[in-house]
């Protein structure tokens, strides 16, 4: 199956050189070449692609917005491109529903390997960096008095199970560590993944993750002993990598 790809970045060189990299993959189609995040939007809603590589910074609308409104609007999934690697542009990212974050500077390789790990339902993130991310951000963000937590009612629909597992998506553990805190097979975790993730309407392991700490499942802080405590360090690695498979 022919992957289908947006490229969006208002540096012409850049936009470019990244559509030559993935149409040069056999399995990689770059369906449009845009130089702002609204024509990227529009785009996405035309051609239905299955991947958006988004610039953060573009004039008219930013890669965060274009991001959201992408995020909403269909099922193509978008990872953020940037010079940058300040926090805020990832936490922002996440948040904005994005699947992965890559600097610039990306090897080729990890760019082809980035869209074909998202395309197949992924993120880019290690769970392990997934969950410093977060814990970082729930730590020094405040969230609008206004808002308020989300609520734990939300949890409801899943099994004890499906809620334990969670519990160990939001602590960063991967599918292996899972199983092995959870004396079950990786197959039947990853149908507990799959579970919680179709319930709760996520559409990969690090909105679990946000999930699992907004909605109070489990503390800031609280992921490296209670991985601990149940026998499974936290999952290793950074960079580009599939959602612990």
């Amino acid at each position: 199956m022919t992957i289908r790809v947006v490229v969006a970045d208002d540096q012409e060189l850049v936009r470019s050189g990244f559509a030559m990299i993935l149409d040069a993959q056999e399995d990689v189609e770059v369906v449009a070449e845009v130089g702002d995040g609204a024509a990227a939007v529009a785009a996405v809603r035309e051609l239905r692609p299955d991947v958006a590589l988004l610039d953060v910074r573009m004039p008219v609308l930013d890669g965060i917005g274009a991001c959201r409104a992408i995020s909403a609007g269909n099922s193509c999934r978008s990872v953020m491109l940037t010079t940058f690697d300040a926090d805020e542009y990832v936490y922002e990212a996440l948040h904005a529903g994005a699947s992965g974050f890559l600097l610039k500077d990306v090897r080729r390789d990890d760019l082809v390997h980035a869209v074909r790990v998202v395309a197949a339902g992924d993120s880019l993130l290690a769970p392990s960096v997934a969950r410093r991310l977060i814990e970082e951000y729930t730590a020094v963000t405040a969230r609008p008095a206004a808002a308020g937590p989300v609520p734990a009612e939300r949890l409801e629909v899943l099994t004890a199970r499906e809620r334990e597992t969670l519990v160990h998506l939001g602590r960063g553990l991967s599918n292996a560590e899972i199983a092995a805190a959870l004396v079950v097979s990786e197959h039947t975790v990853k149908s507990h993944v799959g579970n919680v993730l179709g319930k709760l309407g996520l559409r990969d392991r690090i909105q679990a993750v946000i999930c699992a700490y907004e909605t109070g499942l489990i503390g800031v802080g609280s992921g490296a002993g209670s991985a601990a405590r149940s026998g499974a360090g936290s999952a290793a690695g950074s960079g580009v990598s599939p959602s612990g498979e």
